[in-house]
Parts: structure tokens; C-alpha cells; sequence
């Protein structure tokens, strides 16, 4: 292979045509979960509580009238950090929340557009902090996982209107738990952002039980019900009390408040214990 020699790093730079290669642009996409609760007329249940992820619908071509995940492209001269603060903020009017990378979605053919790499991301935030209301085209659906035959369907119920689609675990290496989801019907989520929350369903499905990102889902204040019901919300099943106070026996400590005017007796409110071991 011939090769040029060049003098210096400068010389090579001032000599450096970048046309020479085929050029892809970059979004961050994100995750946004949160938990909403119903309301019980039976004063003696606590409220029911479900998952809940913020779409947004897109006004424009491509996928014009679907619902996707908050997004946008990182800027030429922004960071992948950055361009993730900047939609976080435009979309929720929040700051300083929990974000983590989830992973990267490269599919040659996922953006009809031209070739598109995304880099998603989920967040985890109390609703309640929301000060602002969302943007007009945007929406918070109960997120309803159902296992099926062939795969996982995702059903998403805003209360007004109801999407679904299903998708599969590839699982490349079992070893590593190396996976991967693959679309198996979708009609009403745009580009592949049902990978996107399918993957991020299990990422904080696998994480929480280990990790203290449940309290990021939570009022600062809480009363133990309320946190397991999160815990059960997340990982799709019940937990026996004993089980579940192991889980965050550390994690937590009493405050000397309580929950009052819920039609039955004041319950203790708890607070998560930072920096405990």
C-alpha cells in the first residue's frame, strides 16, 4: 500500500482532504422513565402504581403523526453529554438528574433519512418535580410489559390512546449477557425506539435490585409501600415484605413525619441514606 510521508503533524493536517470519507451524523436519543400512580376508591390499598415513559409525536417527516423518544442531533460542536443535558432540559425543564448511556443503536437502514447513529440514554425522575408542563406533543404512557410466544410485547396506554409492539432477545454471548432485541411487529413507534425501550426496561429491571436507582423514581420523602411498590412496578412481580425490607434495610432511614389525610392510619415517612455502606 503506498503511503505518504509527511514532515510533520501540522503538514499532514494542512494536506488532510476529510471528504475523502462518507460522512454520518449522530443523535441522542432518551429514555425517560418515570412511575404514575391511579387512584383506588378503596381507602385501605395504596394508589396503584405503574411505569411510565414520556413519547413525543413527531410534527415532521419521517414518521410524521408517530410517537417517538425525546431527541435530537448532537451538535458539531457539542458533546454527546451535552447535546443529552440539552434535550433533557428543553423536553422536562429538569436538571441534574439521573442519566446514564444505555446503549448504541447503529442499524444501517434505522433512519430513512441518511445514516444515522444514535447513542440512547435513560433517565429516571419523580414527575413530580416537573414545574412546567411538557411540550404540547408530548405524553407520559404506562408502560405494560406482557410476555408472549414468540417474544415480549410492550403495550403503552396514555389513557386515551393505546400503543403495543412486540420484540425478541437475541442473545448473543449468555456468557457476558450479551443481547440484543429485534423488532418483531411495530406500527406505531418510530425508527427503532421500541429497541431502544425495551432495552431500557431491562437495563433497570437488571440494576435495581442491586443498585439505589429506585430512589431516583421517589419523592424525597416515602413511605415504605410506596417504595416497594416501585421495586414491584420495575421488576414485574411481588415481593414478600421480608424480602423487600432486606433489599433497602441500609438504604433507608425514618424521618419524623407522616403520611396523613390518605383515609387510613398515618404512615411513616422514610428518606433515602446517603452514603451508607
Amino acid at each position: 500500500m503506498k503511503t505518504t510521508q509527511y514532515e510533520s503533524e501540522e503538514a499532514f493536517l494542512k494536506a488532510y482532504d476529510p471528504n475523502q470519507f462518507e460522512r454520518l451524523s449522530l443523535t441522542t436519543d432518551i429514555l425517560i422513565f418515570s412511575v404514575s400512580s391511579e387512584k383506588t376508591n378503596n381507602y385501605r390499598k395504596l394508589s396503584e402504581k405503574f411505569l411510565s415513559v414520556l413519547l413525543v409525536k413527531r410534527e415532521d417527516y419521517p414518521y410524521k403523526g408517530k410517537w417517538c423518544l425525546p431527541g435530537g442531533f448532537v451538535g458539531i460542536d457539542e458533546s454527546i453529554e451535552d447535546a443529552t443535558k440539552r434535550i433533557l432540559k428543553k423536553e422536562t425543564n429538569l436538571e441534574n438528574i439521573y442519566v446514564e448511556q444505555l446503549y448504541t443503536f447503529g442499524e444501517i437502514d434505522r433512519d430513512p433519512r441518511m445514516r444515522v447513529i444514535s447513542t440512547a440514554h435513560v433517565a429516571l425522575i419523580d414527575k413530580n418535580l416537573l414545574k412546567d408542563n411538557l411540550a404540547h406533543n408530548a405524553k407520559w404512557f404506562h408502560v405494560i410489559p406482557k410476555e408472549v410466544s414468540d417474544g415480549l410485547e410492550i403495550v403503552l396506554d396514555s389513557g386515551d390512546e393505546v400503543l403495543s409492539f412486540k420484540v425478541r432477545k437475541i442473545v448473543n454471548d449468555s456468557m457476558r449477557s450479551d443481547y440484543r432485541y429485534q423488532t418483531i411487529e411495530n406500527t406505531s413507534i418510530a425508527f427503532d425506539h421500541d429497541l431502544v425501550i425495551a432495552s431500557g426496561l431491562e437495563r433497570i429491571k437488571n440494576k435495581i435490585e442491586y443498585t439505589d436507582i429506585a430512589f431516583h423514581l421517589v419523592p424525597e420523602e416515602f413511605t415504605l409501600g410506596e417504595l416497594q411498590q416501585i421495586y414491584e412496578v420495575v421488576l414485574g412481580k411481588e415481593l414478600l415484605d421480608p424480602a423487600f425490607r432486606r433489599i433497602i434495610k441500609e438504604k433507608v432511614e425514618k424521618t419524623n413525619h407522616f403520611q396523613t389525610g390518605e383515609g387510613h392510619r398515618p404512615s411513616a415517612l422514610f428518606r433515602y441514606k446517603k452514603n451508607h455502606q
